[in-house]
């Protein structure tokens, strides 16, 4: 009789390997995505405060508004393991640094690495302070550009203590950049719970590291960088749209 670890294992093994069609941009939501911003220009996101966003959005692509790197938007949709799809566009002067903060805590980075024979964890695709990319994937500014993630958060026990470490798996330009990547605590001093942060934030902080349920975040860095075509797809049950607790 097969154990459960050997059903399990079965079952993993039957799992579609992660491994999406960037061919064609912008790419259609697969069944089940939850939309957090289409192509109508419907967005989900809310300010750092909690408050509408002042990102403009325009037939579907919103902008990064610069703000001493304290504008970061934020979803109202929570999740705890998932894929996430974003789709980006550099602008065409300056070092277009931008990134995909999940949960708040762990960035995928943005930034013109294009032609860059050598690339590093400051480069884009990089898991932030953990992992290089693979290899360079960037293409240049003006062109269309696509992150799929498939993100598996931290556990944590009781006590808060990192019993297993994240994982994260990236395809960027139709290149894989990161496999299984391995992420214990932040590192950054520079993630939106920790720098600039708000009441809005604090309050989603302290349930995100009880629970390893939180938004995601795209990042205000100094440069206009334009996003559109952003969804998630919840791979568990525990994702929810998170309401301010009332007082």
């Amino acid at each position: 009789m097969m154990n459960l670890w050997m059903v399990a294992w079965a079952l993993a093994q039957a799992q579609p390997e992660f491994k999406p069609d960037q061919s064609v941009l912008p790419a259609p939501a697969p069944a089940g995505a939850i939309r957090l911003l289409d192509e109508r220009g419907n967005q989900s996101f809310l300010s750092m405060a909690g408050e509408k966003t002042d990102w403009p959005c325009e037939e579907g692509v919103m902008t990064s508004t610069p703000k001493k790197n304290q504008n970061h938007i934020v979803s109202r949709q929570h999740f705890k393991d998932a894929d996430i799809h974003v789709e980006f566009l550099l602008p065409p002067k300056g070092p277009a640094n931008s990134g995909v903060y999940i949960h708040g805590n762990y960035e995928i980075q943005i930034l013109n690495s294009s032609g860059k024979e050598k690339v590093t964890q400051d480069d884009a695709g990089a898991l932030y302070g953990f992992a290089a990319p693979l290899e360079n994937a960037c293409r240049k500014p003006g062109e269309w550009q696509v992150f799929d993630i498939r993100y598996r958060a931290p556990r944590r026990d009781e006590a808060g203590k990192i019993t297993e470490k994240g994982r994260v798996t990236i395809w960027f330009n139709g290149k894989k950049v990161q496999q299984g990547t391995e992420f214990g605590e932040p590192k950054s001093a520079f993630h939106p719970f920790r720098y600039g942060t708000t009441p809005y934030l604090e309050k989603i902080r302290d349930r995100q590291k009880k629970t390893m349920t939180g938004p995601v975040f795209l990042q205000d860095h100094g440069n206009p960088v334009k996003f559109r075509n952003v969804w998630v797809v919840p791979a568990d049950s525990n994702a929810f749209v998170y309401e301010l607790p009332k007082e």
